[in-house]
Parts: structure tokens; C-alpha cells; sequence
């Protein structure tokens, strides 16, 4: 028995967007730059995409939609973009829970003198509105606040953030990769002026994904070449992924008001049936909350236990899970997340996430709780007669 539950880290390709991959691949491969039939076969194809997917954020334009490769660079090219709009260096606010995508790229920014400040968040991952008012300066240029968290499935307030942004008129800009197809997005409703997204979080195939640009907010790219992509993101676009994208954009749109629902069910399903498991303490905001996520760090008793080596446990048992975040899992240290949120560098080594998706179903959600039951079982068994010998 096979059970994936790490959804937040890539989602299986749907067969549609495949199929559509397939088609461009064989039938419509031209560059959409060319003028010739093939170049504008390919053309339509890219627009058709761009469509789908500002419809799906109920962007008032598709020109507001602009392929990147993923959501790390459509994160660099809203932090960067607006960055080199200025000879001299200014001041940038984040949050203390972002995606290192964004605290990486800051952290280059810091040391050529940018001013960043970091918000603290409450023990459950949340940023205090107040605290971003408190934090504005007269030389403050953008604010980048990520919309739901991917370690312990936390949502911000991004609608009363987004609003102190646009009073003070500062740039806005929100990773939201994670809450894209989880929960409705409407950026004509929603306080943002810059908004990531990710294809392969949505079903959609790895190497592409978008940044919408509220139409009238300029940005310099990243790098230069051929001015594809409004200018902002020069080369020939990977059309075959791109038109997987548009579909499965599409099809989440269409999926949603079902889906959400359904994995709300399921998560408060495994929420419920691990709540007597004293070795596992729930992370982040239980109300406000990606639908799909669950996360736990791990009490830590006589018995050495880290997240890694439940990891590996269920993964011998055929259940996929992560242990913290999946771009950081390789690494033996302590969850810069949790450490923020005020638990201590031993519980951050702890961190665990299961993340549900289109094919969990409640018999998976039963087995996984039941086998982590029996593994943590077993970890502190073995752990007391060590301790005894």
C-alpha cells in the first residue's frame, strides 16, 4: 500500500494537463516568437494559458499574468524587480516565516544595504497587523508577506496586511504558491499588487509557474535577451509546461468549491485521530488554515526521536510524508519556522508535515495515523530498553 501524503511539495501531473503537453509537444512545438504558422500555432497555445490562468486568479487582464519557471522566480523577479527600480538602497518588510525564496533574496539585498525588517509572528505563525503599521518608514518600497505558510499551514491576514500596504502606498507582494487552488483567489477583491504562483502545486507539470503584476506597477527583470514575457522574462518559454499549467489552472478553478471542502474533512479527520498521541504537538493556526495541511513537531522525552527518522520509518511503510519543509529536508537543522514561532532549536528538529491532496481518501488518512501510532510506539519501546540496558 502506497499513501503520498506531501502534496504541499509537488503534486502528481493530472493526465489532462499531460495530454495537452502532449499535443504541443507533437503538434504545436513552434516558438511562439516566430511570425510563421508555426510560431503563431504555438502563439495561441501561450495566450490561451496566460487566459486560463488570470482567470483563475480573476486577473483583470491576461497581459497581468507572466511566466516565470516556478514559484522561486517569480518570487526573486517581484523582490529583484522592484528592488532595481532604485539607484539607492531602501527598506523592504517581511515576515519571519517566509519561503527562503524570499529570505534568501532579501539576505542578498541586506548585504548591499538594504534596511530589511523581519515581523515577528504569535506562537501560531501569524503576523499582528499592528505590527506592520509600526514597521512602516518613509523609505519602505515593499512589503512581501506570505499568504499561507508551507511548514505549518498558518494563513496570514493578507487582506487587513495587503490594505495597511495600499494606505501607506507601499508595494504589496504575496507568495502565494501554497494557497493557489486550495482556496478561491481573487485579485481584484484581494489588497495585492504582486502574487506568485506555482504550476506544480496545482497538478500542474514542475518548471513553470507565474507572477501577476497588478496592471500600471513596473519592475526591471532579472536578466536580459529577447523582451519575451512583457519584457520581464526574456528566453523561449517552455510552452509544452506552460500549457499543462493553463489546464490545470483551469481545472482547479473548476474543482475547488468541491475539493477545499473535502480535504478540510480529511485533515481534521487525521487532526482528530492523532490528538491522543502525546508525542506529537500540533503547529500553526488551527482556524486559520491551508486546507489540506497538517503539522506537528515532536515532544521530546529520554527518547532521541527527530523528524527525519519518523520520516524514514513511514516511508518504509509505503506513506510519504515530510519533515519540515520539503526544500530544506535534506538538511539537519532546526526549523527556522518553528524557531520564530518561539519553540525551542530541540522541537524545531522535530517538525513533521502531511499534506493531503486529490487522491487522499479516508482509508488513507486511518492507515497513516494508525502505522505513525505504531512507529512512535515502537521509536520509544526501543528507546526504554536502551535506556534500561
Amino acid at each position: 500500500m502506497q499513501i503520498y501524503l506531501d502534496y504541499s511539495a509537488t503534486t502528481p501531473t493530472r493526465v489532462e494537463a499531460i495530454a495537452s503537453m502532449e499535443k504541443v509537444l507533437t503538434q504545436q512545438w513552434g516558438n511562439p516568437s516566430s511570425l510563421h504558422e508555426w510560431g503563431q500555432r504555438a502563439a495561441i497555445v501561450l495566450e490561451e494559458a496566460r487566459m486560463k490562468v488570470s482567470l483563475f486568479i480573476n486577473a483583470l487582464t491576461p497581459d497581468s499574468i507572466i511566466f516565470t519557471s516556478g514559484g522561486t522566480e517569480s518570487n526573486n523577479l517581484a523582490i529583484m524587480g522592484v528592488t532595481r527600480l532604485y539607484s539607492t538602497p531602501q527598506h523592504i518588510i517581511i515576515s519571519s516565516v517566509e519561503h527562503s525564496a524570499i529570505t534568501e533574496t532579501v539576505r542578498m539585498l541586506e548585504l548591499w544595504g538594504w534596511q530589511i525588517t523581519r515581523l515577528p509572528v504569535d506562537s501560531k505563525g501569524r503576523v499582528n497587523p499592528e505590527d506592520l503599521q509600526a514597521a512602516l518608514q518613509k523609505n519602505t518600497v515593499l512589503i512581501s508577506i506570505i499568504y499561507g505558510q508551507s511548514e505549518v499551514g498558518t494563513l496570514q491576514p493578507i487582506e487587513e496586511l495587503g490594505l495597511i500596504a495600499r494606505r501607506a502606498k507601499i508595494l504589496f507582494h504575496t507568495d502565494a504558491v501554497q494557497v493557489a487552488g486550495r482556496l478561491p483567489i481573487d485579485v481584484q477583491q484581494l489588497p495585492v499588487d504582486l502574487l506568485s504562483l506555482s504550476s506544480h502545486k496545482i497538478y500542474g507539470p514542475q518548471g513553470t509557474g507565474a507572477l501577476y503584476i497588478r496592471p500600471s506597477i513596473e519592475l526591471i527583470p532579472l536578466f536580459g535577451g529577447g523582451g519575451q514575457e512583457m519584457r520581464l522574462c526574456s528566453g523561449t518559454q517552455a510552452l509544452p509546461a506552460i500549457a499543462g499549467f493553463g489546464v490545470a489552472a483551469e481545472l482547479a478553478s473548476y474543482e475547488i468549491s468541491t475539493e477545499t471542502p473535502r480535504l478540510i474533512q480529511l485533515r481534521n479527520r487525521l487532526f482528530s485521530l492523532l490528538a491522543d498521541e502525546n508525542t506529537l504537538i500540533a503547529t500553526g493556526d488551527m482556524v486559520h488554515r491551508l486546507p489540506h495541511h497538517a503539522s506537528f513537531c515532536l515532544r521530546q522525552t529520554h527518547v532521541n526521536l527527530t523528524a527525519r527518522t519518523l520520516v524514514r520509518e513511514l516511508n518504509l511503510a509505503g506513506i510519504g510524508i515530510s519533515a519540515g519543509a520539503a526544500c530544506n529536508s535534506g538538511k539537519l537543522s532546526p526549523s527556522s519556522v518553528l524557531l520564530a514561532m518561539g519553540y525551542t532549536e530541540e522541537s524545531a528538529l522535530g517538525a513533521i508535515r502531511i499534506t493531503l491532496g486529490r487522491d487522499s481518501t479516508e482509508l488513507d488518512i486511518d492507515w497513516t495515523a494508525f502505522v505513525i501510532k505504531q512507529v512512535l510506539s515502537r521509536i520509544k519501546l526501543v528507546g526504554l530498553l536502551s535506556a534500561n540496558n
